[in-house]
């Protein structure tokens, strides 16, 4: 598919005029020629008949106009760009990269959901990706996605801490201010950074460490 990104990365790599090289090969007699722009004009605008028009197809009953896919097209490419651009430092490269990861994922759920498990798994969702802006992480730009409990796992504390907090917090649960919702999706959260640090899910991944300390 043909999109800004799209040309953006040919151009960035020197390849615009093989991939999409000038056509030479346009008879004289379409050239100049108005093309109908008009709303609904499909994709046989022109309305050539097929000895006017070399190029005329019949309808295929394809509808070329609307691609619902453009978007995702766009945003895929946008993280493939910034993910091998060498003009990135190391931290902006691994961002886009996991984002491209995500959009290749699909989250598998049950139509059978009965227990409020999947408005539990948005809550938790939600939790867990404000704790990226909460007050637990780096100040200045260059250090804006190191949070404390990385600097625990350089000292090789974070899995020891994530399971303390998780007893911490099960046992807070209905001794002080109540049955506190925020107190079940702490030790949620903090299970899930011990099934991280404990190599649940392969080696678990740190920082690059590619610091540009001249980032504003």
């Amino acid at each position: 598919m043909i999109n800004a990104w799209s040309l953006a990365w040919e151009v960035l790599n020197g390849t615009m005029d093989e991939t999409y090289p000038i056509r030479e090969d346009v008879p004289e007699d379409l050239w100049d020629k108005k093309i109908d722009t008009s709303v609904g004009a499909g994709n046989t605008a022109m309305n050539w008949s097929t000895d006017q028009n070399p190029y005329y197809e019949d309808d295929d009953g394809l509808d070329y106009e609307i691609d619902l896919t453009a978007d995702v097209d766009d945003q895929r490419m946008h993280h493939f760009t910034n993910a091998n651009s060498f003009y990135n430092d190391g931290w902006t490269q691994q961002y886009h990269q996991e984002q491209l990861d995500k959009m290749d994922y699909e989250p598998k759920r049950a139509h059978f959901y009965k227990y409020h498990e999947e408005d539990i798994l948005k809550d938790i969702e939600e939790y867990v990706s404000g704790t990226y802006q909460g007050h637990y992480t780096g100040n200045s730009h260059e250090f804006r996605k190191v949070q404390t409990i990385d600097l625990m796992a350089s000292k090789d504390l974070a899995a020891s801490f994530c399971q303390a907090n998780i007893l911490k917090y099960g046992s807070r649960y209905g001794n002080k201010d109540g049955k506190n919702k925020k107190d079940l999706m702490k030790v949620i959260h903090y299970a899930m950074l011990l099934l991280h640090f404990d190599g649940h899910y392969s080696q678990p991944s740190m920082p690059s460490g590619n610091i540009d300390l001249n980032m504003p």
